[in-house]
């Protein structure tokens, strides 16, 4: 096995505060880490201009009926694995729109697999099991920056023209020369050395989050602050979706309740015939003829109404 030089890798540095950890109390190990951990959301900061870029690029793409497809290892694959599966209930998303992809397959989402992370042509495969295709967005998710399985399914991904972010938390990562757009948050040394589940991890989530957040708003899931495509896959968001539908009308509850019963619980839709006044069905179809936009529905429907 060849050499691996974890020398300049800001995310393998040891960490001056917390060298002496073992010899803590417990309210000191604590306090290390959330200090620690406080320098994650500054470290976002700095590359939101990156973010944004990959934004308008993933939005882009689910317009035009493309997918967004994480590729990671270890932790950084399981995150984007939590990140995409929380898509279909939050916004109404089909499950494949955005996909979440782990070296070793469903098995290392609970324990590790052996070199699978080593392993580049293992993407490779990935990718064309999903059918990858230049309209689809890749984001190859790596601590280190420089996880060959990540970076063979970015080299693929880019040689089908399509469009390839990196994230990563080493500022000299190979993986970045492979990105059209590079989100580097560079959050410094562990707590404890190496792991970088830990304030790496933690700028992984929150760029994920942000990522399909901001995408899922551009798209228009999302009207003013509200989840408005939530799906009632369970009685806590079947009362959500009630909640949403008085939220944005300012309609009692019993309103709220006919009218989602009326259109199949679509909330988006409910918030529409209450607003216009209109039946489900010229709602529904309203909303087609706006691509599913309300806020441009609303106001196409107060347009038509003014003719």
């Amino acid at each position: 096995m060849s050499h691996i030089n974890l020398a300049n890798m800001v995310t393998e540095s040891r960490n001056p505060h917390s060298e002496n950890l073992d010899t803590c109390t417990t309210i000191d190990i604590l306090k290390i880490i959330n200090n620690e951990d406080k320098q994650v959301p500054f470290a976002i900061e700095t590359v939101l201009p990156q973010i944004a870029q990959a934004v308008d690029v993933i939005s882009q793409a689910f317009l035009n009926h493309g997918r967004l497809i994480y590729l990671g290892a270890g932790t950084s694959g399981r995150l984007g694995i939590l990140d995409a599966s929380e898509c279909p209930p939050t916004y109404g998303t089909p499950m494949e729109q955005v996909v979440g992809v782990i070296a070793g397959g469903s098995t290392a989402i609970f324990k590790a697999v052996e070199n699978a992370e080593d392993n580049p042509e293992l993407a490779v495969q990935d990718l064309k099991n999903l059918a990858f295709t230049a309209n689809d967005v890749l984001v190859g998710i790596a601590a280190s920056g420089r996880t060959p399985y990540v970076m063979g399914g970015m080299r693929f991904a880019q040689s089908l023209g399509a469009r390839v972010i990196s994230l990563c938390c080493n500022p000299q990562a190979p993986m970045i020369t492979l990105a059209d757009i590079a989100i580097t948050p560079v959050v410094g040394a562990e707590v404890i050395t190496g792991s970088s589940r830990m304030k790496a991890g933690t700028a992984q989530k929150l760029v994920l989050n942000m990522l399909t957040t901001a995408s899922m708003v551009k798209i228009g899931k999302v009207y003013g602050n509200l989840m408005v495509d939530v799906e009632a896959t369970n009685a806590k968001l079947v009362e959500r979706q009630i909640v949403i539908v008085m939220q944005a009308t300012e309609c009692n509850r019993e309103i709220a309740i006919a009218a989602l019963q009326q259109c199949e619980r679509h909330c988006k839709t409910a918030i529409l015939m209450i607003l216009a006044n209109l039946d489900a069905k010229k709602a529904k179809q309203l909303l087609a003829k706006n691509n599913g936009l309300l806020r441009q529905a609303i106001q196409n429907n107060s347009v038509s109404l003014t003719d």
